[in-house]
């Protein structure tokens, strides 16, 4: 993760995990993880070596044939972008579908939501999903909470290059996958 997506999910009011944004409890390490970290050996894509999984960031950092994969993969799936950026969508603030307020980003409309209009029934078309490529944004939620808390439980940037053409990436990683073996 970068830097900034770490912060997010470390803020102090609730800090959350990356992936899953379920909450974090504070102060408690994964022991057992970092054992297994330690002790798991793996092998560098770039130079072949043989290390373990703690160190290799490290070799990463400093390894220029594993810098080489890396860039290759990189380049393999990116393209000209095919928009104008000033039609590009905003993705990371949206409004209140009931109320006026304006400017959320995801986990704070989720809270806004959960706090002032839990009860609320009326349907109201996602304004996280309309954003999307993929999204509709004539679709009314019959139930916007319960889509609320199981569809945006982490946030889609996480996963989702909104530029790549999906059969080309698919492409791409079976590729990949079959090369890595």
């Amino acid at each position: 993760f970068c830097t900034p997506c770490l912060q997010e999910c470390l803020k102090p009011k609730k800090p959350v995990c990356g992936v899953c944004r379920s909450t974090l409890s504070p102060g408690s390490r994964a022991l057992d993880l970092e054992k297994q970290i330690e002790t798991t050996e793996t092998t560098c894509n770039g130079c072949n070596k043989k290390m373990f999984l703690s160190k290799m960031r490290s070799h990463a950092a400093s390894c220029s044939k594993y810098q080489n994969y890396i860039m290759e993969g990189v380049k393999a799936v990116t393209k000209e972008p095919l928009h104008n950026t000033r039609n590009f969508p905003n993705r990371f603030t949206f409004p209140c579908p009931y109320c006026s307020e304006k400017n959320f980003d995801q986990e704070g409309l989720v809270e806004h939501c959960k706090a002032l209009h839990s009860m609320d029934a009326k349907q109201v078309v996602c304004p996280i999903c309309a954003s999307m490529p993929w999204g509709d944004p004539n679709y009314r939620s019959a139930n916007f909470m319960e889509h609320l808390q199981r569809r945006h439980r982490f946030s889609y940037d996480t996963f989702v290059d909104y530029d790549a053409d999906e059969d080309d990436m698919m492409e791409q990683v079976l590729m990949r996958s079959l090369r890595d073996k």
